[in-house]
């Protein structure tokens, strides 16, 4: 068991008022949005914000909020000192966060930050700007470190990715600000601090009772405050928790998740979670480690979560926590307990989950190409540890004549057009009602039925694939793509993070992840995935279009407009040279979540298109207007109608009007070039009306034109 060591312990637009010839262009930036986590919840549901109908239970908060930090590589502290686990803690948090079996959190109001972007600045900013600037009085507020905490100068501080142990002070996260920030500038009805690191218990008021507690305290709200250890106490990780974690965060975590749920109600309280976890982690580490609380601080019946999978008529309340201890015949075995995926499983490496509430649970363990072994039940006992033997035996097998039709079915996929897709959908239908448990006969239905545009009937036979084989890494990427299509956007995310949880270095997955971050507006957590997108799979041009997009919008116009141009590059050839073959079918290869058919439009011909306009745009953010116009052109050569370019392309032209204006006034140019170019702006904005006429765009492309027209007017 390993302690951490208390040494080292939607298109960025810019207003542009014109005032023809003698006004000034002005332009104000759009800031750059904050960064939002990647989903992780696996086969937990994710709260959708747009959701308004559900109700948890009478009194639940309107909104919540949540800051996560886990961090286990420290950029200056030495090996002996990094940590194992925060990372997956931090991670395990957030699903359970943002599931509809533990906190009902909407995914995208839960920002998490881990290793080298937990520094002091980043972190600040999450304390001092962002969650001030969402939060509201009746709101919910969590925040969440896992890693190293210091004592210095008799002060507690928690330790960011940049500390200096040289320089505590001024280099890492006072508890006592901390404490100012949360009792006074973020606003919440419910505030809820957690804290996994070494020194973390220094933040309870054993230091200075006084001022700490009267920080922490002395406000209007309920602040619950739950951390790993007392004062001068070690925090433990262990990988015998739940595959690897801290030992107080797998108790939090399986306490959120329903298991601190003592008399039966579905809720977990702050009372309920404080006491669970007080017991469980004294138990675990033979009282080495006592998680804190202040009672006084909190109002015990604060609702932290609600899994309605746990309400039961009678209550079977007790404190007596059972341990399960799971072995398997063969490596990279998923172990599912109660419905949900609970850890992967090896032939040397048992699988440990203490924690759970006595009584029948019901397991089942799955390998990709095998019958499972469940489900079937196993019965907890009260301060016992129950051992499972899981055994991985019999090999799907297949008809042949089932076989057969799964191939012809992907031979006529692959031709592409409706045609071919109705006949891939009679073969596949065929094959299914051969086989009824061929993961693979869904997954490509699901493919086939996305193309035809039947998305019930896609969304089904995905899900139908990944019921069957759970650890179906390529069905759950095959469905995010279609979710994209579709406007799925936090299902697709909750897919493709359980995609990477089974293969880190999907490059497919993580390009589709930063999709799906950016089209969210999510443009920090999309350039995360995109990098390593591009990392992993520096050839496939999709990560370098995502990466471009993503940093476009957070003005990092230079470094984007390189990321477009090595897509065009890697890009360089057209849709003629693959055929006749519909340019979907190879979305599963290039442009997946770029749902079109081919008589429809070329997804070639519309990425190239966005490609240029991306650099047309970086070009305009650096007033680089010449130089932006050709891929501008470019852009509307390819996408005609598109209304964001032929937006961008007049307002540049506004923008040489303005500059030619000005020369004209002197004489150096002629007023027939700025006539000219007011002319072909007004082009340009008549197409954004007839693109859509109830955009933003339109709004301002009227005024646009209205503006040119009266100048045009006054000046024949």
């Amino acid at each position: 068991m390993m302690h951490r060591n208390p040494c080292f312990c939607a298109f960025l637009f810019a207003w542009i008022t014109i005032v023809l010839w003698a006004d000034p262009g002005l332009r104000a930036q759009a800031p750059a949005t904050p960064q939002n986590p990647p989903d992780t919840t696996r086969d937990l549901k994710p709260v959708h914000p747009e959701d308004k109908s559900k109700t948890i239970v009478p009194g639940a908060v309107p909104q919540s909020y949540a800051l996560v930090i886990g961090i286990a590589t420290y950029k200056n502290l030495p090996a002996t000192a990094q940590l194992h686990f925060p990372g997956r803690d931090a991670q395990s948090i957030y699903t359970t966060l943002i599931s509809e079996q533990g906190g009902e959190f909407p995914a995208n109001h839960v920002h998490m930050l881990t290793d080298s972007q937990a520094t002091l600045a980043n972190v600040s900013h999450e304390l001092d700007t962002w969650l001030p600037s969402v939060t509201a009085p009746d709101d919910r507020v969590l925040i969440y470190f896992a890693g190293h905490g210091f004592i210095s100068g008799g002060s507690g501080y928690l330790a960011p990715y940049d500390i200096d142990l040289h320089n505590i002070a001024a280099t890492a996260i006072p508890m006592e600000t901390l404490g100012k920030l949360i009792g006074t500038k973020i606003k919440g009805k419910w505030k809820v601090l957690i804290t996994d690191a070494c020194h973390s218990g220094a933040i309870t008021p054993e230091t200075d009772p006084k001022q700490l507690n009267q920080l922490l305290l002395d406000v209007n709200q309920s602040i619950f405050s739950l951390t790993a250890s007392r004062d001068r106490e070690q925090s433990f990780e262990s990988a015998d928790w739940g595959g690897g974690h801290g030992i107080f965060t797998y108790y939090v975590v399986q306490g959120l998740q329903g298991a601190a749920d003592t008399n039966g109600d579905g809720v977990v309280t702050a009372d309920e979670l404080a006491e669970y976890v007080h017991t469980n982690v004294r138990d675990a580490t033979s009282s080495r480690q006592n998680p804190t609380s202040e009672r006084g601080s909190f109002d015990p019946n604060m609702l932290l979560a609600f899994n309605p999978d746990r309400v039961r008529v009678a209550s079977q309340a007790s404190l007596n926590y059972g341990t399960l201890v799971v072995q398997s015949n063969m490596d990279d075995t998923e172990f599912w307990l109660d419905g949900k995926k609970a850890g992967m499983v090896s032939k040397s490496a048992a699988l440990r989950l203490p924690g759970l509430a006595p009584g029948s649970h019901t397991i089942k363990a799955v390998h990709m190409g095998y019958e499972p072994d469940g489900p079937r039940e196993e019965m907890i006992y009260p301060g016992q540890e129950s051992s499972v033997s899981i055994r991985i035996l019999i090999p799907r097998r297949r008809t042949q004549s089932a076989v057969d039709l799964l191939d012809q079915g992907i031979e006529f996929y692959k031709k592409g057009f409706e045609s071919n897709y109705k006949k891939a959908e009679e073969k596949l239908t065929q094959a299914i009602a051969l086989d009824p448990n061929y993961s693979e006969a869904y997954m490509y239905l699901g493919r086939v039925e996305n193309a035809l545009w039947q998305d019930d009937k896609s969304t089904a036979a995905f899900q139908h694939a990944i019921a069957i084989d759970p650890d179906y890494e390529e069905a759950r990427v095959s469905y995010a793509s279609a979710l994209l299509d579709q406007g799925g956007l936090d299902e697709a995310v909750r897919q493709l993070n359980a995609a990477l949880e089974r293969q880190s270095n999907d490059g497919t997955a993580l390009y589709l992840l930063s999709q799906a971050y950016a089209r969210e507006g999510e443009y920090a957590s999309g350039k995360k995935a995109a990098l390593r997108a591009t990392e992993v799979a520096p050839g496939n041009g999709e990560g370098h279009f995502w990466l471009a997009e993503c940093e476009r919008h957070l003005n990092e116009a230079s470094e984007a407009e390189a990321e477009y141009r090595l897509y065009l590059r890697q890009t360089n050839f057209n849709s003629g040279a693959l055929g006749n073959a519909n340019y979907y079918l190879v979305g599963f290869l290039l442009g997946m979540g770029s749902k079109h058919h081919a008589a429809e439009q070329d997804i070639w011909r519309e990425q190239q298109g966005q490609a240029n306009l991306g650099i047309c745009d970086c070009e305009w953010m650096q007033k680089h207007y010449d130089a932006a116009i050709p891929f501008c052109e470019k852009a509307l050569n390819l996408m005609p109608a598109d209304l964001w370019a032929n937006y961008r392309l007049g307002v540049i032209y506004i923008e040489q009007a303005n500059a030619h204006a000005q020369a004209a006034n002197t004489g150096s140019l002629s007023k027939d070039s700025v006539t000219d170019l007011l002319k072909a702006a007004r082009v340009r904005f008549a197409n954004v009306l007839t693109a859509n006429p109830d955009t933003d765009e339109a709004g301002r492309a009227r005024q646009y034109i209205a503006r040119i027209d009266a100048a045009l007017a006054s000046h024949p």
